[in-house]
Formats: C-alpha cells, structure tokens, sequence
C-alpha cells in the first residue's frame, strides 16, 4: 500500500465514520516501532506504521479508527486524550482499536524443502547441498530474501 492509497482510505473512513473530511497528511512511518499510529498536534498530521498494514486490512483500519478519534476531538477542542471519557465512546462508537496488536517483521533468507514443503526462516544463509531436511532427509531450495510476519 502506497502512502496515497492510505490518504484514501483515510479520508474515507472518516467521512463515513465521523461525517467529516480529514484535510491533513497521513503518511508511514519506518521508524515507529511500539505504536500502531501516532497524531501530531501541532501539524495535524497522522504517522502509520507500516507493520500494521502488512498484518492485515482489519488491524490497519482499527489504528486509522483510533488516530482519527484524536484527530476529530482535537480539532473540535475535545479531551483527545485516551483516558477521556470522550475518545473511548468515541472509540467504541466507530470500532476502532484501543491497542495496537504486537506485530513483529522477521527478515532473513527464506528456504523450501523439495521433498515436504516445509518453508524455513533462516537469518543466515547455508549451503543447501550440505544442509538436509530433518524431517524426510531432502534438499532445501533458496526462495530468497523475505520479511515474514511473526
């Protein structure tokens, strides 16, 4: 998903959730590592991580949800902030998630043993000549460098 593509959706599930439009930036963030979104006060713009997209639609759509709460009650001078009594009706009210899910990217190499199927996750690389499958004696096959959902 290209970052237009989430301004679109942005912008879609807020007027269809709150009724109004959503004006700002929203954008990925790489460099977020705990946290499924974050709002800016100051600019009104909306960081993403990009974890949550690769975990799946839903969970994208719920940390969307949850960020355009503090968007909408911010912007109305509303307490935004998740203690409130307002952003957890508000919260409930449009199904957005209240925790970011702990989703972890796990790269390494990426190999198939030619007899089972079994697909294996290594950090480091190895010499599929050498190494056999432990569970029917066959060869591996190098599928390549990968980002695996963990």
């Amino acid at each position: 998903m290209t970052n237009e593509e989430l301004l679109a959706l942005t912008r879609r599930l807020s007027q269809q959730q709150f009724g109004r439009p959503f004006k700002h930036r929203v954008f990925f963030n790489r460099r977020l590592r705990t946290t499924g979104g974050r709002y800016h006060l100051r600019d009104h713009h909306i960081d993403i991580n990009p974890k949550m997209a690769a975990a799946g639609p839903a969970v994208l759509r719920g940390v969307i949800l949850h960020e355009l709460c503090h968007y909408h009650l911010h912007l109305t001078g509303q307490d935004y902030h998740h203690r409130s009594r307002a952003f957890k009706a508000l919260l409930k009210r449009v199904g957005g998630s209240r925790f970011a899910p702990a989703v972890q990217l796990q790269r390494g190499w990426l190999y198939r043993c030619q007899g089972c199927g079994v697909e294996v996750l290594r950090q480091r690389r190895f010499n599929t000549w050498r190494f056999r499958c432990a569970r029917c004696g066959r060869r591996f096959k190098l599928l390549g460098r990968r980002e695996v959902l963990k």
